[in-house]
């Protein structure tokens, strides 16, 4: 790579204001925010490799597929598929936010986006232990016949209704990783590993198939920026800096931290949340364990100051 590279990842959260702003014009102008603040990085002189979550899109995806089978009689659509249509949506809003961006900033750089599969071992243990609800909800005797008809795996969700729930396994392989990396050395900036990539599988003949799984996006975005070689890895949140002792008292806000400390602050337990803080700081300590120099989790809106040293949390070696 000629340049500093980075690869940032964003979550499919941030493209959603509020409950009151989740339609797709919402979502691109709150791309439109986001793509403000890469393009300063882009500026700055940074190479871009953008991931992002699904998480949000994806299920609005499959309530429209379940809606549309049981009132029209149209076929559903399978998860991996679902992971594939989202990244093409929002790889969309966000190129197409970057490519007007950097027409006003009179910057000359083409926009990409590959749509991602990312290989999985399907011996991985998140298989026989499925823990991530995705769908609508569903009466016990649908879910049960489901279960046995379709292979589900459904269980009872806190007294709202049954749900499916799938693998969330680790990622492994980038599949499309020399693509990606052909774009970059030429100038482009590029949307990726979208929703932590579509989950696939090796059969024993050697060929890739669909599995139906959500790969955790920053662990995806990790594996990406050790496979690129990145100089950062930026994790884009709802947060301005990273906290210790979360809504306690003694909450701290950490401006930098070495992987010995956040290893610490891992494993002391209650400091970062499993479904939240955690995956970050986790993605994070990868990279950086595997070589990476330097990582960043902060807001959107402050990626620019952050960069300048002024705001965000800095995860060092």
């Amino acid at each position: 790579m000629a340049g500093k590279v980075a690869v940032v990842a964003i979550g499919g959260n941030s493209l959603i204001k509020s409950p009151k702003h989740q339609s797709v014009e919402d979502q691109y102008q709150a791309a439109k925010e986001t793509c403000y603040h890469i393009a300063d990085m882009v500026e700055a002189g940074w190479d871009v490799a953008i991931g992002h979550g699904n998480g949000p899109q994806v299920g609005f995806i499959l309530r429209r597929s379940e809606i549309a089978a049981k009132v029209e009689g149209m076929h559903e659509v399978p998860l991996e598929v679902c992971g594939a249509d989202s990244q093409g949506a929002i790889g969309y809003a966000l190129q197409q936010n970057l490519y007007n961006e950097y027409r006003r900033r009179g910057i000359k750089k083409p926009v990409a986006t590959v749509v991602t599969q990312v290989l999985v071992d399907r011996n991985d243990e998140a298989f026989q232990k499925p823990t991530k609800p995705i769908g609508g909800f569903m009466e016990e005797a649908e879910a049960k016949q489901r279960e046995k008809e379709q292979g589900w795996k459904v269980v009872e969700d806190s007294g709202r209704g049954w749900r499916r729930v799938v693998a969330s396994p680790i990622p492994a392989e980038v599949v499309e990783l020399e693509s990606v990396l052909t774009l970059i050395k030429n100038g482009n900036t590029v949307i990726t590993v979208g929703g932590g990539g579509i989950p696939v599988i090796r059969n024993e003949a050697g060929d890739l198939e669909g599995a139906a799984a959500v790969i955790d996006k920053d662990y995806a975005s990790s594996l990406l920026a050790r496979k690129i070689n990145a100089d950062l890895f930026v994790i884009s949140t709802a947060v301005e800096k990273v906290a210790i002792n979360f809504g306690k008292p003694d909450q701290k806000w950490l401006d930098k931290m070495t992987v010995a400390e956040a290893k610490k602050y891992m494993e002391d337990g209650g400091h970062f949340a499993k479904g939240s803080m955690a995956p970050k700081i986790q993605a994070i300590l990868w990279f950086l364990e595997a070589g990476g120099k330097q990582a960043l989790i902060t807001n959107p809106e402050n990626i620019g100051r952050a960069l300048k040293g002024e705001t965000g949390t800095w995860i060092v070696p």
